[in-house]
């Protein structure tokens, strides 16, 4: 057997030194010093371009990872990664319009020394109407194989395809030293076939990023809805309960007050008329004790009542409270109207309901004893003090109330207490309540008490 560097096995020879001649070197193995005289130099050629090859897929993969920091960074990365394969002057990378509408940016030029050129008005013509050209649509192969032979050589079209349509393109021109071969063509097909599925992939990313983000929001918006949702529903079934026990109260003080009060204070009535009639003293104390127990009864529903309508009347102001008590437990045939002069203060709760009660205790009198048709209540707020006044045209007379007031307080019976009770609450307020003529016609309560600020209070 024989080879160009000769016969195989080499037979081995004597050399001065006494040793054995292994034979022909590694370079003769390998063919570099092969009988074919050109065999070295193509090898050479491929070994670059190999190498070249190795380096360019390099540069793109490197290129490539940068999709996840969106097409910005992509169309840069393998602009640049063009750039630096071909050792270009120019290179230009665009999309068609209407294609991949979301990715950015539309072009990109790099000059001499990797110069980005954002104003396609500052760049070489040529370069430009090439730009255009991809952004219209053009097929750059087709333009192309339009230049002639020389160049080229140093000019390179490469279309950017998806899925069988041209979304864009790359375009360069080398210096003069620097020619094209296939091994640059193959190349930046590779890179324009990435650079396609990399653009589509940042655009999918992109839209995920989005409805994640989207579905984010509507996720948070509607558990902030369900929370709303739910609150609203126990709001609305608190409300329904207290309707329905506010309801049951009402019923319930509407009957104490019509039915049971009044069949208490007729009873009253008789017995005050039987005393008249009657003149032994052992059914006299009876009378008293029997006219005694039934003052006792209309209290205590009088009490009940209130208890009642406290209820109705929690978590409100005082206006509130009073034209509450103007529209219920009161007869029907009786008429009131509520007024509130001045700037409202908020007061302190026990201060409240001591004003509220001296007004339901004078309605109260009103509607019972008076025989009135029409009532009015005003309630003035001034910067130091609170004026309370419970007017009607009833029949009371201020002089006689102002004389029950006195002998009240030594009346073992108690009668009057209700009067009694008015002037406790005011003077516990530090306040005073006095009687007097009503414009109206009848009796006027009214009450001044200092203001005591729910602030400077608690």
């Amino acid at each position: 057997m024989t080879s160009a560097a000769g016969p195989w096995p080499p037979k081995r020879t004597e050399v001065p030194s006494g040793r054995s001649w292994p034979g022909p070197d590694l370079d003769a193995l390998t063919g570099l010093r092969s009988g074919k005289p050109s065999f070295y130099p193509e090898y050479r050629v491929s070994a670059v371009r190999l190498r070249r090859v190795i380096l360019a897929l390099e540069r793109i993969s490197a290129a490539l990872v940068r999709t996840m920091e969106g097409s910005e960074a992509l169309v840069r990365a393998v602009v640049d990664a063009a750039a630096d394969h071909l050792s270009a002057d120019w290179v230009a990378f665009a999309l068609v319009d209407g294609r991949l509408k979301d990715a950015q940016p539309r072009h990109l030029v790099l000059g001499p020394d990797g110069v980005e050129w954002s104003n396609l008005d500052l760049v070489p013509a040529n370069v430009r109407a090439h730009v255009q050209a991809v952004r219209c649509g053009g097929e750059t192969h087709d333009e192309a194989r339009a230049h002639d032979r020389d160049t080229a050589r140093r000019h390179l079209h490469v279309p950017v395809r998806l899925d069988s349509r041209t979304i864009g393109g790359f375009v360069a021109w080398t210096p003069r030293e620097r020619e094209i071969d296939d091994t640059d063509h193959s190349v930046m097909r590779i890179l324009a076939g990435q650079t396609a599925s990399a653009l589509q992939n940042c655009a999918l990313l992109d839209r995920s990023e989005k409805l994640y983000a989207r579905t984010a929001r509507q996720a948070v918006d509607l558990k902030a809805r369900n929370a709303e949702l739910q609150s609203t529903q126990e709001q609305l079934g608190a409300a329904r309960q207290r309707e329905v026990l506010d309801n049951e109260r009402h019923r319930i003080a509407r009957e104490l007050h019509d039915s049971v009060t009044q069949y208490a204070l007729s009873a009253g009535m008789h017995i005050e008329l039987v005393r008249g009639e009657v003149q032994e003293p052992r059914l006299l104390e009876h009378l008293d004790t029997a006219k005694d127990l039934t003052r006792r009864a209309v209290e205590q529903l009088r009490s009940a009542i209130y208890a009642l309508h406290q209820h109705e009347t929690a978590g409100r102001d005082l206006p509130a409270m009073l034209r509450q008590l103007a529209t219920v437990h009161m007869p029907d045939e009786l008429r009131i109207d509520v007024r509130i002069g001045g700037e409202p203060v908020a007061l302190p709760a026990e201060q409240e309901q001591s004003l509220f009660r001296i007004a339901g205790e004078a309605l109260f009198n009103t509607a019972m004893h008076a025989d009135a048709s029409r009532a009015s209540i005003r309630l003035a707020y001034r910067p130091d003090a609170v004026r309370l006044t419970v007017s009607d045209d009833g029949r009371g007379r201020p002089e006689e109330v102002r004389r029950s007031l006195k002998t009240s307080a030594l009346s073992p019976s108690g009668e009057h207490r209700g009067l009694v009770n008015m002037q406790t609450r005011a003077t516990e307020m530090g306040g005073t309540v006095l009687f007097r003529r009503a414009r109206m016609g009848g009796l006027q309560v009214q009450v001044d008490v200092p203001v005591i600020r729910k602030d400077v209070a608690s």
